[in-house]
């Protein structure tokens, strides 16, 4: 799960152009769209899943449910998430790419541009009136359906339980500022670091502007510009630094450097943000601490509302070059149904397309943590220019590292705008 989740959560290199191959029509080759599901015998479809996406009995289901239904056959091949981006550009340039393929969801925007995916609103029509619309945000692209949402996954607190009793704290905060009561009292009470928060967790910062209703760009005539000055990105930077205060953490570094979760390990840490994955780390730094570990919602203003959250995941496309556009359509609704879609949350603690699937993560601690925040969730602007962004150095890093050094959130903004927008202007 951890390299998954981290890969599918990040998009850190930029898109290079796809070929627009065969439109965005949804008839191929294989009867066209009067086809009829028992119309595909002896024809074999072709689906690239990343490594660790599904477990391998999950995908034997759901190939003989689709042999079943379509009398044809699936074949799933496994693909790195390592260079996986080139790979998927340069099959999509070709005549015989995959018919379906994951992709992450904050990557879909690039590729739907270029013309690589197919249009799917027939397949949302059908299938997806009650996908939660924040993880379907992400397979829309200019108002058009180009993916189906798959599974997705977003931060929680994890936080050592004998901390929080040492402190005297019996209950799990519902609000921001009951979050905050309970990391000073920790900070008083004892010896232990109430929150390690290093300065450039720039995910949760991300899901901190999503929860104040902001964007990180805007339109300027035809072109994307920061949007960082805005009093909601603002508003969030002021959040964020109120709990890096309580924090021993660098302000000038990442989650992952060093692993939050390798720190939290030591047992002198009351909390962190992270992924319920991230407990893993611990585990295996310190197998004493697992008892210990507890999962809370991250509390947003109010209690009614969780904390705004960066959602990373996955959608599912079809190919536009794709000779079997029909045969993949028929495969999603397969894929993607109820049986499938629970089966997968319960197996791998994903959260699922639909609230309603919710159900499936019953016992899991840290994804019933994840679940109530993912409704209100958002990711990065869904732009094909916003890829450059992220690269190194991430000019986001780099305002969240200001505004923690004494810099106002504008004057923060203006130090990094010009770069901010060169990335954005990059073809």
């Amino acid at each position: 799960m951890k390299r998954k989740l981290i890969s599918a959560i990040g998009v850190a290199a930029m898109m290079v152009s796809i070929a627009a191959c065969g439109g965005d029509s949804g008839s191929g080759g294989d009867g066209g769209d009067s086809a009829a599901p028992g119309d595909y015998a002896g024809q074999e479809l072709t689906v690239w899943v990343m490594d660790g996406s599904s477990p391998d009995d999950w995908q034997a289901e759901v190939a003989a449910a689709f042999e079943k239904e379509t009398k044809a056959k699936v074949k799933f091949e496994v693909q790195q998430w390592n260079g996986i981006q080139q790979k998927l550009t340069t099959a999509l340039s070709e005549e015989n790419p995959p018919d379906v393929f994951e992709i992450g969801n904050t990557q879909t925007p690039a590729y739907a541009k270029t013309g690589g995916l197919a249009d799917l609103a027939d397949v949302k029509t059908e299938i997806g009136a009650d996908w939660t619309e924040a993880l379907n945000n992400s397979s829309v692209y200019e108002g058009k359906q180009y993916a189906a949402p798959w599974y997705f996954a977003n931060r929680v607190v994890l936080y050592n339980k004998k901390v929080w009793a040492d402190a005297g704290i019996t209950t799990t905060p519902k609000t921001r500022d009951e979050f905050l009561a309970n990391l000073e009292t920790i900070g008083e009470k004892t010896d232990a670091e109430p929150i390690y928060l290093p300065g450039q967790n720039w995910y949760h910062f991300v899901g901190l502007v999503v929860g104040e209703g902001g964007e990180l760009v805007k339109q300027d005539g035809d072109k994307w510009v920061s949007n960082l000055d805005s009093p909601e990105v603002a508003a969030a930077a002021e959040t964020y630094k109120k709990f890096q205060a309580l924090s021993e953490a660098p302000k000038d570094k990442d989650e992952a450097t060093p692993q939050q979760g390798e720190v939290f390990a030591e047992g002198n840490v009351g909390s962190f943000i992270g992924m319920g994955w991230e407990a893993g780390i611990a585990i295996e730094a310190n197998p004493e601490i697992e008892e210990q570990i507890g999962y809370f919602t991250i509390p947003g203003p109010t209690a009614d509302k969780p904390e705004g959250v960066f959602l990373g995941g996955s959608n599912l496309a079809v190919a536009a070059g794709s000779q079997k556009q029909d045969l993949a359509k028929e495969f999603l609704k397969i894929i993607l149904s109820d049986e499938f879609e629970g089966k997968l949350a319960k197996a791998n603690g994903v959260i699922p397309n639909k609230e309603s699937l919710q159900s499936n993560l019953a016992g899991n601690a840290a994804a019933e943590a994840a679940a109530p925040a993912a409704a209100g969730g958002g990711t990065t602007p869904l732009i094909a220019e916003w890829a450059a962004v992220e690269n190194a150095p991430n000019p986001i890093k780099t305002y969240l590292t200001a505004v923690l050094n004494g810099k106002t959130p504008a004057e923060a903004a203006a130090q990094v705008e010009g770069e901010f927008n060169k990335r954005l202007s990059q073809e």
